[in-house]
């Protein structure tokens, strides 16, 4: 049986105003869908459109406790942990 990853993730916009938080399975794929505004929605609205910020769940119940968990968090919280992991704020889409 192979394991399947799932992805935690937070896109942000050019001036780093709007935060979104999203899970996936597929996170390349996700990534292009938001860049290409693929679905409408907040990422299409606020053009969230860099990739800031991953972390990598064993299951799919992990990473959506996960996601709410950061998504019940502060702005405060999601930026420190954007800083610590990714402090250049570098769209991290082209490394995947």
């Amino acid at each position: 049986m192979v394991e399947r990853a799932y992805y935690v993730y937070i896109m942000t916009n050019s001036r780093r105003t709007a935060l979104y938080t999203g899970v996936t399975g597929d996170l390349a794929k996700r990534a292009w869908e938001h860049k290409e505004k693929f679905v409408d929605g907040f990422t299409t609205r606020y053009n969230a459109s860099k990739l800031v910020y991953c972390e990598v769940c064993s299951d799919a119940l992990a990473a959506i406790t996960r996601e709410k968990q950061i998504k019940s968090g502060s702005r405060r919280k999601k930026l420190d942990l954007i800083y610590n992991f990714n402090p250049e704020w570098r769209d991290l889409a082209g490394e995947l």
